[in-house]
C-alpha cells in the first residue's frame, strides 16, 4: 500500500508502506493494512505510525484529513512533523510552531511600528491640510 501524506506547503511523506496505525485524540486508534475497506477520519490532533518493514516512523498532525481507499492512504494536514519515534515528531511539530508563533508576532510589532512611522510622517509632510 501507499501513502501520501500532504500539507499546504507540499507533499511532506510519499512511499509504499506494509500498514498504518492512525490514532485521533477523538476516535482512538485502529490500523490499516493491504487491501481494508475504505475508511476517512478527521483529526483536530493525533499521529499516524508508518510501518515499513522493520522501520516505524511517526507523523504528527494537527487539524487533518485520513482517507484510505484502492490501497492508497492519503492525509491532508493542516500541520505535520514527522520523526522516528511520537515524542520527537512532536517535539519538533511543538519547536516549529513556536518559532513561527515567535516569527508572527515579530512581524505583527514590526508592522505596528511601520503604521506609527507612517502616520507621523504623514502629520510632518502636512499631507491632506489646505
Amino acid at each position: 500500500m501507499k501513502i501520501v501524506v500532504s500539507t499546504h506547503q507540499g507533499v511532506l511523506y510519499n512511499e509504499e508502506i506494509d500498514y498504518v496505525v492512525v490514532h485521533s485524540d477523538v476516535d482512538g486508534e485502529y490500523a490499516v493494512m493491504k487491501d481494508h475497506v475504505p475508511v476517512m477520519s478527521v483529526m483536530d490532533t493525533g499521529y499516524v505510525k508508518l510501518v515499513k518493514g522493520n522501520d516505524e516512523f511517526f507523523v504528527v498532525l494537527q487539524s487533518a484529513i485520513f482517507e484510505y481507499k484502492d490501497n492508497l492512504a492519503q492525509v491532508l494536514v493542516q500541520e505535520a512533523m514527522i520523526g522516528k519515534t511520537y515524542e520527537t515528531a512532536k517535539e519538533h511539530l511543538l519547536e516549529a510552531r513556536k518559532e513561527r508563533l515567535e516569527k508572527n508576532k515579530k512581524e505583527s510589532v514590526d508592522f505596528t511600528q511601520k503604521e506609527k512611522e507612517l502616520r507621523e510622517n504623514i502629520k510632518k509632510s502636512g499631507a491632506g491640510s489646505l
